[in-house]
């Protein structure tokens, strides 16, 4: 539509149809034909609009009637162009809050996408804040329960190694007062037998302090008694210290096969390190039937890093918990079987010495975990 401030036309004014309804009601009135022109013709009658002639009305019949029915058609299209004026500022102030409520609806979706950004930043950190948090609880617990097994393995070696060498020497003694003996007494057979018994019984009861102490030797180091943090660590001997403790805690009912290659020394928490294969070995022990077999392999991998390979061949893991493995309390076993921090925690330890754990399996065909200690 064109504004309300232009000139208009006499077209623009009165199209076809209104202009033929305007010459038929002035018909009606008159009893005579008119006709209205927007060109000049001679004898019409001027048509003024805005002090402009836009037309010409002529009545060849009755001439005289030409003028007094020009005035009508001025003051009708005045009206017409009011209505026109005011279809136009409607018009205008119509698109002018069209185009206002658009602005403000675009300010309001900017606003908005602001606010969602906001919303994502804030859970973000507020995710991140919660991982911080979860992180921290699980190190104090893991601190805690590093604490309290020093603090046993303490215990135990203070109350067990001192009557443990008692019993070891006064063994020994006994076996050397059996053959002093054996040597006065008389060399009948039943006697014989007897002593030979008692020799074999003094022989049995010193192998079984020997292993309580070597036991005792291996809680020592798992629970890094008299050791600082991060010393000189011997990877080899800390698999096999762990290995001891894992079949004793299995009642020595499991066999664990090592197969310990030559790896160079680690600079790290021994304690730690032996928490670390500990979970491990036991998820795999915990994996097997009777006939299953637990296998630990060390190599030194490819860029020169040390690799420890724990391998069983037991009822693997199904796809769907793979990727929450290393979930804080996320467990396969029944309720009340496990914490579900064990591989949580082995992977803490071994991004604290820089190394990293991975893990493959399938459901039915056993697992293969590998810690692997980077290169510094």
């Amino acid at each position: 539509m064109r504004r309300f401030d232009d000139d208009p036309d006499l077209s623009e004014l009165l199209d076809d149809e209104r202009r033929a309804r305007l010459l038929g009601l002035l018909q009606g009135l008159c009893g005579e034909n008119f006709s209205l022109q927007a060109e000049a013709s001679a004898g019409a009658e001027p048509v003024e609009f805005n002090l402009e002639t836009i037309a010409w009305l002529s009545c060849p019949a009755a001439p005289v009637r030409q003028v007094p029915a020009a005035r009508l058609v001025e003051f009708i299209l005045y009206y017409v162009a009011k209505y026109r004026l005011a279809a136009s500022l409607h018009h205008d102030t119509t698109e002018a809050s069209f185009a206002e409520l658009q602005r403000q609806h675009a300010a309001l979706q900017e606003s908005e996408t602001r606010y969602r950004e906001l919303s994502e930043q804030l859970q973000s950190r507020v995710r991140e804040q919660v991982r911080v948090i979860e992180d921290t609880q699980q190190q104090l617990y893991e601190s805690a329960r590093l604490r309290a097994i020093g603090q046993l393995a303490a215990g135990v070696a203070h109350e067990i190694n001192n009557p443990i060498g008692f019993i070891a020497s006064n063994l020994r003694v006994a076996g050397e007062y059996l053959d002093e003996l054996g040597g006065q007494l008389p060399a009948e057979q039943p006697i014989a037998a007897v002593l030979e018994d008692f020799r074999a019984l003094l022989q049995e009861s010193l192998s079984g302090a020997q292993r309580i102490a070597a036991i005792v030797a291996d809680l020592k180091t798992f629970a890094n008694i008299d050791q600082e943090d991060f010393v000189p660590c011997d990877l080899n001997q800390l698999i096999a210290s762990t290995c001891h403790l894992v079949e004793a805690e299995f009642n020595h009912a499991l066999t664990i096969e090592q197969r310990l290659g030559a790896v160079p020394q680690l600079a790290g928490y021994p304690a730690k390190i032996s928490q670390a294969l500990y979970n491990v070995l036991d998820n795999a022990a915990q994996a097997i039937t009777n006939s299953g077999r637990v296998r630990v392999t060390s190599r030194v991998g490819e860029g020169g890093c040390s690799e420890v390979l724990v391998e069983d061949n037991g009822c693997g893991i199904a796809s769907e918990h793979l990727e929450r493995l290393f979930d804080p309390f996320f467990t396969t076993r029944p309720v009340g079987s496990g914490t579900g921090l064990g591989l949580s925690v082995a992977r803490d330890i071994m991004t604290a010495h820089r190394g990293e754990i991975l893990v493959h399996s399938k459901s039915g065909s056993g697992t293969r975990v590998t810690l692997r200690f980077l290169s510094r």
